[in-house]
Parts: C-alpha cells; structure tokens; sequence
C-alpha cells in the first residue's frame, strides 16, 4: 500500500529550525515551490531522507518577508531568487542574492499578477 504524502503547515519563523532540523537528521533538499492561491502565496519546502519526502508549507502575503535556508542549504539561493523574482516575496539574508536580476521577465513579478486579454469580461 502506497502511503500518503502529507504537508505540514508551519509559521514563517519555523522555516529555518525546520531547514536546519532536515539537514542535521540527513535530508537533502529536493525543492522550494510556490503558487498564488487569491490574495495570499503558499510556500512548500520540501525534504527527502531514504525516499521518504517531508513537506512544510508556509502561507505569506506578497509584502511578507520570509527568511532564506540558504544557510543550512547553500544551494537554495536558486529557488529563493526564482519566488523572489517570479512571485515579489522578499527572502532576507539569501547566501547569493540576485537582487531581482535572477530571471529577465517581460512583466515585474509576473506570477504575482492576474492577466486578461483586453476584451475579456
């Protein structure tokens, strides 16, 4: 039997404990994603030991601050420059900041915007 994956929703000022609990216990860090769901942005980190992946889901609104992992992961700089640019949430103290330059975008934060083709009701 297939056993569920389960995200485990903490606060933002749990995401570097958890970050630097995963690295100490020996998990790797597969991915750091986001999506816009209405106003507010869910933020999942998540970790693999032995096959067994463990997630924590963050929920920010774009003016929030969350704070990088790049400290205990040093190469998660790429996927907080990509919700930094992509998204407009700002991570304080990423270890290589790109400082909005990470991606060339035609509209500033673009996965932050809701676009209609004028016409559109």
């Amino acid at each position: 039997m297939m056993e569920l994956q389960t995200i485990t929703p903490i606060s933002v000022g749990e995401v570097v404990a958890k970050a630097e609990q995963a690295k100490k216990d020996g998990n790797r860090l597969v991915q750091i994603g986001c999506t816009k769901i209405e106003d507010d942005f869910e933020i999942i980190y998540v970790y693999d030991k032995d096959y067994k992946l463990t997630s924590y889901r963050i929920t920010v609104k774009q003016d929030d601050e969350i704070p990088s992992i790049s400290g205990a992961y040093f190469g998660a700089f790429v996927y907080e420059n990509e919700i930094h640019d992509l998204y407009g949430i700002h991570v304080k103290g990423i270890n290589i900041d790109f400082k909005g330059t990470f991606y060339k975008t035609a509209i500033k934060h673009p996965f932050s915007v809701t676009i209609t083709k004028e016409g559109d009701a």
